[in-house]
């Protein structure tokens, strides 16, 4: 078996954690890359996207705290409007930390609670 990279590591270890406490919540996951960031409301019961926001088409770069914070709202937004209230913030790989916390921290403000 091929050495795991320490993002992949961190990437298991993260999900492993969430399906034992997550129950029967959705999951918020986020994505990063260098040039944007995407956070999708995933239903793993259903096997289903609920709701889904990024940088993508939009006039903001994904690259800067402000951008991710809208995604942050943007995604709580579209959750409110499907009639998701609670979910369980899965992080991937990424360090909380960065952009990761600022969608993280808009999307509580925004009306999500985890």
């Amino acid at each position: 078996m091929a050495k795991l990279s320490l993002f992949e590591r961190r990437r298991r270890r993260v999900r492993t954690a969430l399906r034992s406490r997550g129950g029967d919540r959705p999951r918020l996951s986020v994505h990063r890359t260098g040039r944007h960031i995407y956070a999708q409301i995933i239903d793993d019961a259903g096997g289903r996207t609920v709701a889904a926001a990024s940088t993508l088409g939009g006039k903001s770069s994904g690259a800067n705290l402000d951008a991710a914070a809208k995604v942050g709202k943007d995604i709580a937004a579209a959750a409110k409007k499907a009639g998701v209230t609670t979910v369980v913030f899965d992080r991937g790989g990424f360090l909380f930390h960065g952009r990761v916390k600022a969608l993280a921290d808009a999307a509580r403000e925004g009306g999500l609670e985890f």
